[in-house]
Formats: C-alpha cells, structure tokens, sequence
C-alpha cells in the first residue's frame, strides 16, 4: 500500500535542499513541542490528558511522525522512497486502535491531525523559505505534507475501524458465552465473571423467550438493548422449523404485560421472570411447554407459560400421572369405552363445578336429569369414596384437563 501512496508519488518529484532539510531536522524537538500544545489547546479532549510522561511520549510519538516525514523527502530519489513511510503508518495504525480501545470516536483524533498539520507546516514553511526554495517547491512541499498527513489519519482510521471490529467480534463471543452459561445454570461466580467480561451489565430478572428463526431480528428490534441471544439451535420446534433464545431483562410486573403486547403474532413462548442468576429455570419452564405439546397461536399473544402451570405441573411425571389415572379410574375400567368417557367427562365438570348440577349440564351440554343419572351410576362404582377428600384430589387431579388435552395422552 505504501509504495502506492499520494505522499510517496509526491516526493519522487521533490528535489529538498539538503541545507533546508538539516535545518528542518535540527527544529524537529521544538516543532513538536509546539504542536502538542497546540493540540492540547485547541481539542478539548486532549487538554487534560496530555500531561507528564503522557505529554512527553506525544511529543516523541510526532517527532518520530515528523522525522519520517523528512526521510521521505531525503530518500525522494532512491530506489524505495516509501520504506520511512511503513513506521509511520503502523504507528498512525495503533494510535487509532488505542483510541477505539479507550472508548472514544476518531473525531478527537482526527481533530488533532488537523491542528498538527497545520502547526507544523506553518513552522515548516517558515525555515523552507528562510532557507530560500523557489515558490514553487515550497508549493509541493505543501502538498506533500498534507498528503503525509491525510495517509496518517487514513491508517489511523483503519486502526479505529479493525479494532472495534475485533472487540465486537469477541463481546459477542462472551455474550453468547454467557448465554450459554445462564440458559445452564451455571455458578453465580462464574456468571458474574462472565457479565463483567461480556461487558453486559446484570438486570434484576431475566425472562425467556422461544420463538421461531424467522421472528427473531423483528423482536430483537423491539427489545432492550441488553436482550441477551442464544446462538444455537433448540429442540422442540416444528417439522422444519428452528427455535432462538432470548433472555429480556426485567419483564417482570407490568412490564411483561407490555412484552406480551410486544410479541404479539411472533408465536413466542415466554417463561417466568426469574433473578438474572436463575433464569435456567424459566429455560426449563418454557421448553417443557414445548416438550407437553403447547403452542402458541400463529396471529395470537404468546403462549405465557404463568397461565399454563397446573398443565406443567402435572405434565412434569407422565408416567406418574397416568399411574394415577389408572388407580382412581379403576371402578370405570370394566365399563364399555365410549360409557367410561361419558362417565370420567361428567366425573371431571361435577368435581370442577363442585357438584352443582346445572352448571355440568350447562358445560357438558346436556339435562340435568342426565348428569342427575350419571352420577347415580358413579356414586354406585365409587361409594362413600367420593366423599373423601384424599380420594377427590387424586380424582380431580387426574381429571383436571380434557381427554384431549391431558399429559399422559400423546401431545398434538
């Protein structure tokens, strides 16, 4: 790059006195001290840091600059002029990355580069013609300097620019990392450490949220900023379908009213707001929705795992849950099926009605001399048994949902 540059074609048609130029080099510490205080008075970012050993490291950080400078203009005629401008590009280079590493913007920088330029030309200028140069050579002296010095903010850019790059590069890794570590539980002390690596500061609570690939940048767009994601894929999702992660800091309270609104029609899954160091747990509510076969609807609110919890509940032992329903249904087992549906149907709304009997006509649709029959015929194959509390929980809790919505049942 540097053998292309605009200083480098310049200075092969720029013949320097070599009296001038000694007496450029011998002002080079004064010239740069003059600059530096320039610069510290007139860019407000730097008026109160350079200072002390800082201030002397500048100085020689532009005297070194200013040196090149005239290497470059000795070496005009050799065989490669551009080999003093390599030091000083790399130098421009990682001053610019400095200042992306220290959190501030180029236009201080940039800023500087201005003012210098224009203090050291202006001393520059004054020894070229002291020295006696034709106008015309101070004329491409000039033009010169100020290709050198727009090659030194372009490095130094391209420095700013890399480095924010790479940090970003490795503030998403730790992010994702830090996901990873939340969604699994990790130690409160290593999440901490992690948080403070990832430069994430910790919210109150954290809320999970599946949704599908698809919806992610919509909702991502119109979630807080600190909105951690997971990069990797979930079980659970649809045929042909991939599930993201998100974990929404403080959605808690009435705030998660506003992220249902948020996510409405984006067929989210919202698990329970938990402290940041335990949303493993709203990861596990959420995905054992999934796993118990509830979906949200397509154009609808998101499923919201809170209004689901007697489901998850029961749905957490299969197995245990059809055990139960095989004991307390024991008295229907002898009865022809479609009698025994009839039966546990009128059993379940009876239970959740608490035995008021126009109320189960009204929900399972039928008179009320009918639910009048069937719980005759229940009370025969139950006995004193319906009036016993144990034996009620465990009826209710084995009935609590339709046949078509029930855990044990295959999920649709």
């Amino acid at each position: 790059m540097a053998d292309r540059s605009e200083a480098t074609r310049r200075a092969a048609g720029l013949a320097l006195d070599e009296g001038v130029a000694r007496g450029l080099r011998d002002r080079l510490p004064l010239l740069a001290e003059r600059t530096v205080t320039a610069i510290t008075a007139e860019v407000p970012s730097y008026s109160g840091t350079l200072t002390g050993q800082m201030r002397d490291k500048i100085e020689t950080a532009v005297q070194i600059a200013l040196g090149n400078f005239l290497q470059l203009l000795e070496r005009s005629h050799a065989t490669d002029p551009s080999t003093p401008l390599v030091p000083a590009l790399e130098a421009a280079y990682a001053l610019g990355s400095g200042e992306a590493r220290s959190g501030r913007s180029m236009d201080a920088l940039l800023a500087a580069y201005r003012v210098g330029a224009r203090v050291s030309w202006r001393e520059m200028s004054t020894i070229a013609v002291r020295g006696g140069l034709p106008a015309v050579t101070v004329a491409d002296f000039a033009e010169l300097m100020f290709a050198y010095i727009d090659e030194l903010s372009a490095a130094s850019v391209a420095g700013h620019a890399d480095e924010l790059a790479s940090a970003g590069r490795a503030r998403r890794r730790n992010l994702e990392r830090l996901t990873q570590q939340l969604v699994t539980g990790a130690a409160e002390d290593v999440l901490l450490r992690s948080a403070e690596r990832a430069d994430w500061p910790p919210p109150q609570t954290l809320t999970v949220v599946l949704l599908p690939r698809t919806n992610l940048r919509p909702a991502l767009a119109l979630l807080p900023a600190q909105t951690l994601e997971s990069g990797d894929d979930l079980p659970g999702a649809a045929p042909g379908e991939e599930l993201a992660v998100l974990l929404v800091p403080d959605a808690h309270g009435d705030r998660r009213r506003q992220l249902t609104r948020t996510l409405h029609g984006r067929r989210a899954v919202l698990g329970p707001a938990r402290p940041w160091t335990r949303v493993t747990y709203s990861w596990q509510r959420a995905t054992r929705a999934l796993a118990l076969g509830l979906r949200p609807a397509d154009d609808g609110p998101p499923l919201d795992t809170e209004a689901h919890l007697a489901e998850l509940l029961l749905g957490m032992d299969p197995e245990g849950l059809a055990d139960l329903r095989a004991r307390v249904l024991a008295p229907l087992a002898a009865l022809p099926p479609t009698t025994a549906e009839r039966l546990a149907e009128t059993l379940r709304s009876w239970l959740l009605h608490h035995g008021r009997r126009d109320d189960v006509a009204a929900d399972l649709f039928v008179h009320p001399q009918t639910v009048r029959y069937r719980m005759g015929k229940l009370r025969e194959l139950y006995g004193d048994r319906l009036h016993d509390p144990a034996t009620v929980l465990d009826l209710t809790l084995a009935l609590a949902f339709p046949a078509r919505d029930r855990a044990d049942e295959p999920a649709g």
